[in-house]
């Protein structure tokens, strides 16, 4: 197994980390290496309906169970040391859960889980029993505002370290500013176009908020194109936005440094490819799954991925210039 390095790797360690080296006061923030960036990009010929079809491959993003969850977590499993607990929260087949779980095993620290029912599809009820793997007593309770009171709740206790839904916490955005600096370096050693749109999958919304950010901060005008995956009273634009905000307030806080301000026209939400409910398979999303494992050999998920890449193949019918789709599940997650 891959050991993950020391908390606050100093300068000269070559982690990957661009937003770290673009702002060095943000060294003084825990931090610890799960990842191996970059995560590779590749086009995909003959895919989608018009426009050059693009991926960030962020599933390959680490060693072992990558994907979005562990970029926020090495921020997020910043301060934690062998011994410790952590306590989070989600779905019965949430990917977060057991990223955490996974990633916070390599420090030495006990995942404590909370969970509760939701809609499920063949890779969730694989993502619960790998979670019931790692942690027998990650019951599930019927409640999901219950569930996420007990975890907070407990996440309150000396000695603990809580983390929320998805992450998604300003801290835990970081990491995917750095993931929009990582990308903006790969378009200028012309790995791949600028991209016209970046789609990706939202559900508490921390990976579109942190890639807002670090586009602002690299220059680059690239739309970012969310394909909602939860219920609209939670998962939306505006709660994208205040979230962007706050990163680039803690970034500000801590570095000393003006930031350009969020440009909102540069994200958008898409609602059409949602089917009713977290973790509900949708037909289309099933057909665009097949299309993208017979050209690339490439497992989707029902949750997320799929349906982000139904978004994406619906793009590239009237986008102008090349679309990317921003991979964020790990399949390997269901093998290892």
């Amino acid at each position: 197994m891959h050991d993950p390095r020391s908390q606050n790797p100093s300068p000269d360690e070559s982690t990957g980390m661009l937003l770290l080296d673009r702002f060095p006061r943000l060294r003084q923030l825990p931090y610890v290496t799960l990842c191996d960036l970059p995560s590779p990009v590749a086009a995909l010929p003959g895919v989608g309906g018009g426009a050059p079809l693009w991926i960030k491959r962020d599933d390959l993003n680490a060693p072992l169970c990558g994907g979005n969850k562990v970029r926020a977590l090495e921020f997020l499993l910043g301060r934690v040391k062998s011994g410790d607990t952590v306590v989070t929260v989600g779905g019965a087949g949430s990917t977060h859960i057991l990223s955490t779980a996974t990633h916070a095993a390599r420090l030495g620290a006990t995942t404590v889980a909370m969970r509760w029912t939701h809609d499920m599809n063949p890779v969730a009820d694989l993502v619960s029993e790998r979670i019931i793997r790692l942690l027998p007593n990650a019951r599930i309770h019927r409640s999901a505002l219950l569930t996420l009171a007990r975890a907070r709740f407990g996440g309150m206790k000396r000695g603990t370290h809580f983390i929320p839904v998805g992450g998604s916490t300003p801290i835990g955005a970081l990491g995917h500013v750095n993931a929009a600096l990582e990308l903006a370096a790969q378009i200028s050693a012309g790995q791949l176009p600028l991209p016209q749109s970046i789609v990706l999958p939202v559900g508490s919304g921390g990976t579109i908020a942190g890639l807002a950010v670090g586009f602002r901060i690299a220059g680059l005008p690239i739309e970012l194109v969310g394909a909602r995956v939860g219920p609209r009273t939670f998962v939306n634009r505006r709660r994208v936005l205040g979230l962007a905000r706050r990163t680039a307030s803690l970034i500000a806080r801590v570095t000393g440094e003006t930031l350009p301000a969020i440009d909102p026209a540069r994200v958008r939400i898409v609602h059409h490819v949602y089917g009713g409910a977290y973790g509900r398979p949708l037909a289309a999303a099933s057909e665009a799954e097949a299309i993208l494992q017979d050209a690339a050999g490439i497992r989707l998920d029902a949750t997320y991925s799929a349906k982000a890449f139904t978004a994406a193949l619906d793009e590239t019918r009237t986008a102008r210039r090349p679309i990317l789709f921003w991979l964020t599940f790990d399949a390997r997650c269901l093998t290892s």
